[in-house]
């Protein structure tokens, strides 16, 4: 246990934000296995715009980093392309 009151505050505050890291991850990698799991085109492209807001909120938050999304974001836009008759 921490023993100075600053360190007690840090310690709460790191549990807080690893909780939301956590939860927001869990949303980003739900948000790209509906992309790559969608049957049609169209599904597709709908699931791939909520994805790719969703990853460049969590890069602008820092859970990810930027260059991250940008890959993410490429692969999954060459997936939905591949769908395309």
């Amino acid at each position: 246990m921490p023993n100075v009151k600053s360190a007690e505050k840090r310690a709460r505050t790191n549990e807080k934000r690893r909780e939301r890291n956590r939860r927001d991850r869990s949303r980003m990698r739900t948000a790209i296995k509906k992309v790559r799991q969608a049957e049609s085109p169209e599904a597709a492209s709908d699931a791939l715009n909520k994805a790719e807001s969703l990853l460049d909120r969590m890069a602008g938050k820092g859970v990810i980093h930027g260059n991250t999304a940008a890959r993410q974001k490429s692969r999954l836009h060459a997936h939905v392309k591949r769908l395309e008759p």
